[in-house]
């Protein structure tokens, strides 16, 4: 059995994002999504509410931001707090059995991008990087990262960061079944990748979901 996997996308919970949890879920219904990582950031308010009304088809994740940069991780227990070091944060994911991927690395544009030396230390400690992210501003941030990871031989993810109903499915991953971070790990060697750039217009859909929470006082 195959499914098709986004594995980064975000819901309301997320200050930057409108989308809600019933939207998405619908959307991906009629977009043929298998299975949603949603991964708000540095909460699972949203991807728990969104489990609750599709258990099968949600995995409850997070985007998590570090010291040293932001981190993905999926089959999340506990919500993860932010500012602590990359070390610290790796290491509570792991007590919970989560999967690690690492966030649009090299996208210098994002307060959450790493730098080099800190990138290095963890690449032993995680399970994967993201080698593309359709809300790159351009195609270089993602050839980078595709560079790194093959290069050390890692395993990869792809995601939308999708942070509007209409953005999600723009980079899936085809894997074989999976029910938590061991067997996704393993599905990840046999991975096929669908990937299309959204439009920079996006980000100011973000910009308007900050401005529009703002005078709602939320």
């Amino acid at each position: 059995m195959t499914l098709r996997v986004e594995f980064h996308c975000h819901t309301a919970a997320s200050r930057d994002s409108l989308a809600r949890p019933e939207a998405l879920l619908a959307t991906c219904r009629s977009r043929g999504i298998d299975r949603l990582v949603i991964t708000d950031h540095n909460t699972i308010a949203g991807a728990r509410l969104a489990k609750a009304l599709d258990p099968e088809r949600v995995i409850v994740g997070e985007e998590i931001m570090t010291t040293g940069g932001e981190l993905l991780a999926a089959f999340v227990t506990e919500q993860v707090p932010p500012g602590l070091t990359p070390h610290e944060t790796i290491g509570i994911l792991r007590a919970q059995g989560a999967f690690i991927s690492v966030a649009h690395p090299f996208d210098r544009h994002r307060k959450g991008h790493w730098e080099l030396p800190a990138l290095l230390e963890i690449v032993p400690l995680v399970d994967a990087i993201e080698v593309f992210n359709a809300r790159c501003m351009s195609p270089r941030p993602n050839q980078e990262a595709q560079a790194f990871a093959l290069e050390r031989g890692l395993h990869a993810t792809v995601g939308s960061d999708s942070h509007t109903v209409f953005e999600l499915g723009r980079a899936t991953m085809q894997l074989p079944d999976f029910n938590d971070a061991t067997s996704l790990t393993s599905a990840l060697s046999q991975a096929r990748f669908e990937t299309r750039l959204s439009s920079p217009l996006v980000h100011f859909t973000s910009r308007y979901a900050v401005w529009r929470k703002k005078m709602m006082g939320r």
